[in-house]
């Protein structure tokens, strides 16, 4: 072998690495697009899910103050019910 072929051969085995380099960087990248492209839907679905969330939240906090209301309000009359009964028993 000569002097030149073995420059061509080195040379041609550095191009054959650099490309095989080049090939797993452009990989990498694709998959890191991937990776990133999920992650954003994985966000956008957070996101959704903790709208509904807080609504379901609102809601439940309103039926729970409705039903405080209504607990105060049976209180108020269970009190008022009791007074009478006892007023017309002490008669």
């Amino acid at each position: 072998m000569t002097n030149t072929e073995r420059t061509v051969k080195s040379t041609l085995e550095a191009l054959h690495q650099a490309l095989k380099k080049l090939d797993h960087a452009v990989d990498r990248k694709v998959e890191t697009g991937r990776n990133a492209e999920a992650a954003e839907a994985e966000l956008g679905r957070m996101i959704e899910d903790r709208s509904r969330l807080a609504q379901e939240l609102d809601r439940s906090e309103d039926r729970a103050n409705r039903l405080e209301e209504a607990n105060r309000e049976v209180s108020r009359r269970l009190v008022t019910a009791m007074e009478t009964i006892r007023a017309v028993l002490d008669r």
